[in-house]
């Protein structure tokens, strides 16, 4: 039997600290969360590598590292509520309802998110809930949100999601330009958002996420 204990280990040992992510909360909050969970079956023996995982079609379980580095950047404190957007299977949320107060997951495929809320109560995040829609809609009825994080790529932000952050209230969002991608944070001051880079990362872009195309004849 494979030990993943171990490979938790490894994995904040050899991806996480190495990236500079210090903060203690998140750092034990990796080492708690069985990752190997919240992916397919097929991919369990994948659960720990430094690379995404594949959930199923163009969806993927973000790499640890890009996942705890926005933990990180965002500044995630214990009293704050959290919107998760495309959740997954749930890891994600996990790791942040172990930070955070209180953290909302949206998922829209409702296979994944009736089992991302099985496996959230399974793992003990009684302070987490799955909302099954659309992933640009969010979950304006939980709002609004002191931390949004967007768990894959995107080329353009609905402004729907932008409308449901707390003045003062930060999001984190990986945007793709092409294969490459940008981690950024959005800081909201009344209508404005302001952003600073944080990081490189990589993710396909999520449904409802890209940007419109332009035809030509």
């Amino acid at each position: 039997m494979p030990d993943f204990t171990e490979r938790r280990r490894m994995m904040v040992d050899t991806q996480i600290r190495p990236s500079d992510v210090t903060k203690y909360p998140i750092i034990e909050a990796m080492l708690e969360v069985p990752r190997e969970q919240f992916v397919p079956d097929s991919q369990r023996e994948a659960a720990y590598a430094d690379q995404n995982v594949k959930l199923g079609g163009s969806r993927v379980l973000m790499e640890p590292r890009t996942l705890a580095k926005m933990l990180d950047a965002v500044d995630l404190q214990n009293d704050e509520l959290v919107l998760d957007v495309a959740c997954g299977l749930g890891y994600s949320t996990a790791v942040a309802a172990r930070v955070a107060q209180m953290v909302i997951g949206v998922e829209e495929d409702a296979d994944m998110a009736a089992d991302a809320q099985e496996l959230l109560s399974e793992t003990g995040a009684d302070n987490a809930i799955v909302h099954t829609g659309p992933l640009a809609g969010g979950a304006a009825e939980h709002g609004p949100y002191d931390v949004i994080l967007v768990e894959g790529g995107a080329e353009e932000l609905p402004a729907g999601l932008l409308d449901q952050l707390k003045d003062g209230g930060r999001i984190a969002v990986l945007m793709m330009t092409g294969a490459l991608g940008e981690v950024k944070i959005g800081y909201k001051s009344g209508a404005r958002i302001s952003w600073r880079f944080a990081f490189n990362a990589s993710a396909p872009v999520l449904p409802g996420f890209a940007a419109a195309r332009e035809f030509a004849l």
